[in-house]
């Protein structure tokens, strides 16, 4: 009986491996998907696409820029400082995944963001997004970007 409750558990724990391998995957495609629409916000459509990613009562918190409690503002602010100016890269391996029962995941991080017409990227800050699940729908209801500073040289 003991071997059985063993296998039971080992098998639990794959199944929960497999479930966060594929969540996982479901982040970094969403954050790929949103960020590529960011970087290409100048574009006619994708800062309308990039603001589908976000709850209408977003909240995000911004170390330099501060507070912003609505998708409407947020995507304001997009528009007039960042839209044909920066984009922003993940840091390959920095994307970390964790589930939120019964409401969707956390997901943390490391970006730069870039200018462009220049050849290398100025800055580098952690993130945090807050991404709920709801009627088949992923949006971000909180997000942190913090810890800016430069980025390393060479």
């Amino acid at each position: 009986m003991k071997k059985l409750g063993i296998l039971l558990l080992a098998l639990m724990g794959m199944a929960h491996a497999a479930d966060d391998t594929s969540l996982t995957a479901t982040i970094a495609r969403l954050d790929t998907e949103m960020f590529n629409a960011f970087n290409t916000c100048d574009k006619p459509g994708q800062l309308e696409k990039y603001a589908s990613y976000f709850d209408p009562n977003i909240e995000f918190y911004h170390d330099n820029g501060g507070v912003t409690w609505t998708r409407d503002v947020m995507i304001a602010q997009t528009k007039n400082y960042v839209c044909g100016k920066y984009r922003r890269e993940l840091v390959p391996g920095s994307l970390k995944v964790s589930p939120v029962k019964d409401f969707g995941a956390i997901a943390t991080g490391s970006h730069t963001f870039c200018q462009f017409g220049g050849s290398k990227c100025e800055g580098i800050a952690e993130f945090t997004l807050v991404w709920r699940l709801r009627d088949n729908t992923w949006q971000v209801t909180r997000a942190l970007s913090y810890g800016h500073r430069a980025a390393a040289t060479e």
